[in-house]
């Protein structure tokens, strides 16, 4: 589970901004929506973190961060651009300034890639937290240097923390028992100055770099260089690929009751073709005349599947777009109930529906500011004081109580 981001010079924020959601121990427990960071630990964090926010004020920013730092680890390696694709803060002190971003989360910490089996990963003993670094060096506008890589870990989330791998300014590379070098020295030497240091060493079968690389890949995003949906090709060629997702799909549908009896794909001479069958109409309709609000909740319906198949991160920007408010608090109720989220997957996601916050409680929700600078500040409603667990969110986040609402007029 993950629980801390620390954000510098990207993007909207320029200043470092942190934010650690663990749920203070003093709070009681909701089992539906906090969980243990890692099996058996007495800290606990939200299982769908909801970010609201003016429009431009950062919240695409910090799930950008997350989908880069997956993105980053895993498949920086196959990357041809000129430079990386992310941005730092838009003033003159910033140009040539670190980008900073850091990740925490628990979980098992065996890097052996050993099979692991349900009941096995319930006691596993080898657990604890993990902290990834990365620093970016930009230079003359352009940004493909890494100062600093480094991945650290707590056994049980205790005491200091420990180098599984480091790579400092130089392009030095410090193992660990954890994350054996020997044999690949040559590998070592030729890692890119833009690469990191797992999707290079991933590609020669280092064995605790493929745990890490699949690991990363357990973030289903919607966003990376740009805010982007996954298209509409690319949703329709994925559950023509997918018979159960079809079926995953259509059980959805039939629920939400929006008047569509199934989707069903039909191969034609030009690829995969979607179909959708009406209640009341005779002939099928095609995926061009559906509405946009079912097309974007078809769109977005594999990431957040494979979150809760396979666990991991559903980081989804503007979940709320063109989907009715009543079918999305639904949505993140599928992330509390236990048997459609088995391996306790987390949904990070931004949005701009605030009657959402009827729906959610402080642990969950994030806001995100602009100062007049252009400045994001990104913070937790668990850090604004006096928030009473009986507090109507929705009315007081309107009245500007909380902050990080838009200024009209």
């Amino acid at each position: 589970m993950l629980y801390r981001l620390e954000i510098e010079n990207f993007y909207s924020i320029r200043d470092p901004q942190i934010l650690d959601l663990r749920v203070p121990k003093s709070v009681p427990d909701f089992p539906e929506r906090f969980a243990s960071i890692f099996p058996h630990s007495e800290e606990r964090v939200a299982k769908a973190i909801a970010l609201f926010g003016p429009n431009g004020s950062g919240k695409s920013t910090v799930l950008r961060a997350l989908a880069f730092a997956s993105w980053f680890l895993r498949e920086s390696f196959q990357h041809k651009g000129p430079g990386l694709p992310c941005e730092r803060f838009n003033d003159e002190e910033s140009a040539n300034r670190e980008i900073r971003l850091a990740i925490e989360l628990g979980g098992l910490l065996d890097l052996s890639g050993s099979p692991r089996t349900a009941e096995d990963l319930t006691t596993a003993d080898d657990v604890g937290t993990l902290r990834y670094e990365l620093h970016l060096q930009p230079k003359d506008g352009v940004i493909r240097t890494v100062s600093h890589e480094a991945l650290r870990m707590k056994r049980k989330g205790q005491g200091k923390w420990q180098r599984v791998f480091e790579r400092g300014a130089d392009r030095s590379v410090h193992g660990s028992k954890m994350f054996p070098l020997a044999g690949f020295s040559q590998v070592v030497d030729k890692i890119r100055e833009d690469a990191s240091v797992v999707s290079t060493l991933a590609l020669f079968e280092h064995q605790a770099s493929k745990v890490l690389s699949e690991a990363a890949a357990a973030v289903f995003r919607n966003i990376l260089i740009d805010r982007t949906d996954p298209g509409d090709q690319a949703a329709i060629q994925y559950f023509a690929q997918s018979p159960d997702a079809v079926a995953a799909l259509n059980r959805e549908l039939q629920r939400i009751d929006i008047g569509v009896e199934e989707m069903h794909i039909v191969q034609v001479a030009t690829g995969p073709l979607a179909l959708f069958k009406h209640q009341g109409l005779h002939v099928d309709m095609p995926w061009g005349l559906e509405s946009h609000g079912t097309r974007s909740f078809i769109r977005i319906f594999p990431l957040i599947l494979l979150a809760l198949q396979r666990g991991g991160v559903a980081v989804i920007d503007e979940l709320d777009q063109s989907i009715h408010p009543l079918i999305l608090p639904e949505i993140v109720r599928w992330f509390y109930d236990p048997d459609r989220n088995p391996h306790n997957a987390q949904l990070w996601m931004s949005c701009h529906s605030a009657s959402l916050l009827d729906d959610l409680t402080k642990e969950e929700v994030v806001f995100c500011d602009k100062d007049s600078c252009g400045r994001s500040q990104v913070y937790s409603l668990m850090d604004v004081g006096a928030v009473r667990r009986t507090d109507n969110l929705y009315k007081k986040y309107l009245g500007g109580v909380y902050g990080a609402v838009p200024q009209v007029g």
